[in-house]
């Protein structure tokens, strides 16, 4: 069996699903998609159950969060080259004023992220960006900035992008205030 929903008191139906790519039982709030709880295999879904049960008052503060989350649509954009010149704009003051280089830039309408950055420091960023705050577009483009140089979200990683944004883990926590649609 790939996956079972399970009605959570309290919560409202929740979805335990098998994982190929977690290690450990993760439970995510997704705004249009609910509670998603990955099982590694060899973890039985009775015992899944009984941890998303045990992390009963995080769901419930993040379903709420989730429901709380301003949405952002595509169509909120009246000029999608101006946003596009904006951001790519700010990307290329940033990466000056830091010294954080980047290979090529992307500009796209993505449906999960704000931005990523390749092995090959190519970034691609959301064309929604252009509608965040001045901070939290600043924020994601020294997050892949600081990707060029580490590539991945270790220690070292965290670190780095707090010297330039100050506490990046709150900003991180603050962007989850906007919702991808």
């Amino acid at each position: 069996m790939a996956g079972r929903a399970v009605e959570l008191k309290g919560v409202g139906l929740i979805v335990i699903e098998r994982s190929k790519r977690t290690r450990r039982i993760r439970i995510s709030v997704h705004p249009l998609k609910g509670v998603r709880v990955a099982v590694p295999y060899g973890v039985s879904f009775d015992t899944a159950q009984a941890f998303a049960e045990s992390r009963m008052s995080w769901i419930k503060k993040h379903l709420q969060r989730s429901q709380k989350a301003t949405p952002i649509h595509i169509s909120d954009i009246p000029d999608k080259n101006k946003a596009a010149v904006k951001i790519i704009n700010r990307l290329n003051a940033l990466s000056t004023k830091h010294q954080l280089h980047y290979n090529r830039v992307f500009i796209r309408n993505q449906k999960t992220r704000w931005g990523s950055c390749s092995a090959k420091n190519n970034i691609s960023l959301n064309i929604k960006l252009s509608l965040l705050p001045d901070e939290f577009l600043d924020y994601v483009l020294l997050h892949e900035l600081v990707h060029t140089q580490i590539k991945n979200h270790s220690k070292k990683f965290w670190e780095s992008l707090n010297v330039l944004v100050g506490d990046a883990k709150k900003m991180d926590r603050g962007l989850n205030d906007y919702q991808l649609l």
